[in-house]
């Protein structure tokens, strides 16, 4: 196993590819010059790469479902009555709505836009309501797996409370151009 990040092609080893931490974007740049299938999460984009270096097989992903909704997220006027589509997306104009309902406190986080994935038919009036709700819950979000760089940045500072987040991305920078995986560890400090 080489310690250096090497380049991604064809060429490269499962175990060399899992060794090391990706962009997305170097994934969708390696699976367009090797006419994979580029869309998707990085999650999803790591699991093509992987079956494709296994097995030299191609996996070819059903057609997206069609939006039955033609509502146009992005220039659409918004009211609290507005319904949730199967279409929605989160626009600046949606961004701009909800600050001006909500105030300038307003964020879109991860458990609001997943509540709002699957939230078809209800009124952006119960979205503010669930997102006050997610707001004044204080429990720690779960991070997802493909946000390797957030949960490494979250657990370094709570690991060394005396540091700043300048010191994290330094470690994280060191740490992401090795071999190996991409958790905190207490020995990164050292590195």
């Amino acid at each position: 196993m080489k310690n250096e990040k090497l380049l991604l092609n064809a060429k490269i080893s499962i175990i060399d590819f899992k060794n090391f931490y990706w962009y997305k974007k170097e994934l969708v740049d390696f699976c367009s010059s090797i006419n994979l299938d580029k869309s998707g999460s990085k999650i999803d984009l790591t699991k093509r790469i992987e079956h494709f270096l296994e097995t030299g097989e191609r996996i070819v992903l059903p057609k997206k479902k069609q939006s039955l909704s033609k509502f146009d997220w992005n220039n659409a006027p918004l009211s609290l009555q507005t319904k949730i589509t199967d279409n929605y997306k989160n626009t600046e104009n949606v961004r701009t709505f909800f600050k001006h309902q909500i105030g300038l406190q307003f964020k879109f986080n991860v458990k609001f836009m997943n509540w709002m994935k699957n939230a078809q038919g209800n009124t952006l009036e119960e979205a503010i309501e669930k997102w006050y709700l997610i707001a004044n819950d204080n429990t720690k979000t779960q991070i997802a797996p493909q946000f390797e760089y957030n949960t490494y940045i979250r657990d370094f500072l709570n690991d060394n409370p005396d540091k700043v987040l300048k010191d994290a991305i330094k470690h994280w920078k060191i740490k992401k151009s090795k071999a190996g995986d991409n958790k905190y560890n207490k020995t990164d400090l050292q590195l």
